[in-house]
Parts: structure tokens; C-alpha cells; sequence
């Protein structure tokens, strides 16, 4: 005779925890114009890189007491906007100039994996738990950013009638959280085409932000799991490859309490817009408090703010570059 055990259902653990590195260090974002370019393009590109990758290391060291850091490399593919060369011409190309500047990738992904991943729309989600920042003084008037698409850091210009007289009044933009003057931003997230939606360059590297932060879930599972790479060659369609591959036998995680991007100053205006976004996400809480609770274990101060968890290096383009919408 067996028992029937009874259980409740919250009982289970809702959001599964990921491991967590100190630090996610992201050696490129490049667009498909910078691989067209050829492979100067690239060692010149990580030949930049290499500068800053040491001093990486010694500030996360310096923030985690001197403590040997647990740092993973991550670099990113654009294939969403535009699609050049194949897999098996390209990554190797990469890790070759990788190699050839003393870098190691640990994880490769590809940018439309920031859309969809093993069919599952992670932008949509992510965009489902925006939470627009009503500015002081806005009456509702200002469809959601679900309807628009637009994301604004405050109060957009809104010129007025007088009721009396044909004379319009412009008022400037303000920012919300402004000090003594403001900076106001105004991003588009998404645009209709006759393909469907395309999601914009910053909301696909704001949903790259937070998978490198260890805080996406769906239904409670991590999703961009990175897929270990057996070796050989790698396919000819970008279809066929898993949207995060881990490239070697790293025991670092992908993941981490905190990220740096190393990257070409025109991507400047690109990532004061992610921050922006990531700053008006209501990311899931329990997949928050693993962290902190992680993190204090640790001794590892974690900002609050999700935002304030990514950091840059951007460093001086040189002539003529791509564009970092693809264009």
C-alpha cells in the first residue's frame, strides 16, 4: 500500500536561480558593416579591446576585495537587422582575431536571440513589464508605450492653445528625475513593417543586458541558456545556431552580478537609451532576490538599480564606421 503525499503548489520554487559570475565582460557588438569591412576591422577592434580588458579585471577584483574574480567573455553577432557571410565563415574569423590579441570569448550570441529564443518572445515579454515613469504634471493624456512604442525619461514638449487667443505656447520637455536641469530622452523601441514588428537596437540590447544580469525568466525558467559547442564546424545558416553558445570549457557562468561592455563610441547615444529602458522594467522579483541574497552571501555589493549594473568602456572609432543601427 503506497501514501498519497499532498502538497501545496507555492510550495515549489516559482523562478529557478542561475549561477552568477562577478562579472559579464562583453568583448564586441558589432553590426554586420564592421565584418564586411574585413579582418582589419576586427583586430583593430580588439586590439582596442585588449587596452581595457585588464583594467576590468583589477576594478572587479579591487570591488570584490582583492578576491581572485570570477570573469566570463560574451561577444554579440548582429543577425537581426541585417545578415552577412554565414556561421562558418565568421566565427571562426572572430575567435581567430580574438585569439590574435590574447583574448578568449567564452559565449558567443546572436542579437536575434534577443527577440526570439527557443520560441520564446523574449522582447515581448520584456516589453510587457515596462512601467512608464509618470512624469510630475501628466494628465493621462500620453497613450502607453504599449500602443506607441515610444519610451520617454519625462514630460514630452506639449504646446498649448490659449482658449482666448490663437496663440499656441511651447513648453520644453522635462526630465523626471532631473537635477537642476534636465536631459530628456525619447526612445523607440519597436516600428511596424510589412514583416512585422522590429524591435530598435536598444530595446534588443536592453533584453541582452538583463540575460547577461541573470534576471530574465519565462515561466519561471532562465531562458538564453547557453548551449555547449562540441566543436567542429560551425553551420551555414544562422538558423541552425543555437541563439548562446558557449565556446569552450569555462567553468564561469554567463551570467553575472554585474556587466561591462567594451565597445566604439558610436554606440554612445545606443546605451544611454538601454540604461533608460532597463530603468523602467519591472523585472521579476524573485529572480532580484536571488541575487541580492547571492551577492550578500558573497560580501559582493550589487546596486539596487538594475541600470547602475552595467558599465562601459567606450573607446575612439576610427574613420568611417557603421552605423550601430545597422544602417
Amino acid at each position: 500500500m503506497t501514501e498519497a503525499v499532498f502538497r501545496e503548489t507555492t510550495a515549489d520554487p516559482g523562478t529557478q536561480s542561475v549561477p552568477l559570475a562577478h562579472l559579464s565582460l562583453e568583448l564586441g557588438h558589432l553590426y554586420m558593416e564592421d565584418f564586411e569591412a574585413g579582418p582589419e576591422r576586427l583586430r583593430e577592434h580588439f586590439a582596442e579591446v585588449g587596452i581595457w580588458v585588464e583594467a576590468a579585471r583589477a576594478a572587479t577584483a579591487r570591488r570584490i576585495g582583492g578576491k581572485r574574480p570570477r570573469i566570463s567573455t560574451c561577444f554579440l553577432i548582429d543577425d537581426y537587422f541585417t545578415r552577412f557571410s554565414t556561421p562558418a565563415e565568421l566565427i571562426p574569423l572572430v575567435l581567430e582575431e580574438a585569439e590574435r590579441a590574447g583574448l578568449v570569448i567564452d559565449y558567443l550570441a546572436r542579437e536575434s536571440g534577443c527577440a526570439v529564443a527557443d520560441r520564446i518572445e523574449l522582447a515581448e515579454s520584456v516589453m510587457h513589464r515596462l512601467v512608464e515613469s509618470p512624469p510630475p504634471g501628466s494628465h493621462g493624456s500620453r497613450p502607453p508605450v504599449s500602443q506607441t512604442g515610444w519610451l520617454a525619461n519625462g514630460l514630452r514638449t506639449t504646446p498649448t492653445r490659449s482658449a482666448l487667443a490663437e496663440i499656441v505656447t511651447w513648453q520644453p520637455p522635462q526630465e523626471t528625475a532631473a537635477r537642476n536641469h534636465s536631459v530628456f530622452m525619447d526612445v523607440e523601441l519597436w516600428s511596424e513593417t510589412d514583416k512585422g514588428r522590429l524591435w530598435s537596437c536598444p530595446f534588443l540590447a536592453a533584453v541582452w543586458q538583463l540575460a547577461r544580469l541573470g534576471l530574465l525568466r519565462h515561466l519561471g525558467e532562465p531562458v538564453l541558456v547557453p548551449k555547449p559547442w562540441a566543436g567542429g564546424d560551425f553551420p551555414r545558416d544562422w538558423d541552425r545556431l543555437p541563439p548562446l553558445l558557449k565556446l569552450n570549457d569555462s567553468k564561469v557562468a554567463f551570467s553575472a552580478y554585474r556587466t561591462c561592455t567594451l565597445m566604439a563610441n558610436r554606440f554612445l547615444a545606443v546605451e544611454d537609451a538601454v540604461r533608460l529602458i532597463l530603468d523602467q522594467v519591472d523585472v521579476d522579483s524573485e529572480a532580484l532576490a536571488q541575487v541580492a541574497k547571492r551577492s550578500a552571501g558573497e560580501g559582493v555589493a550589487v546596486p539596487e538599480a538594475v541600470a547602475q549594473r552595467a558599465t562601459y568602456v567606450f573607446y575612439e572609432e576610427p574613420a568611417n564606421p557603421a552605423s550601430p543601427d545597422g544602417t
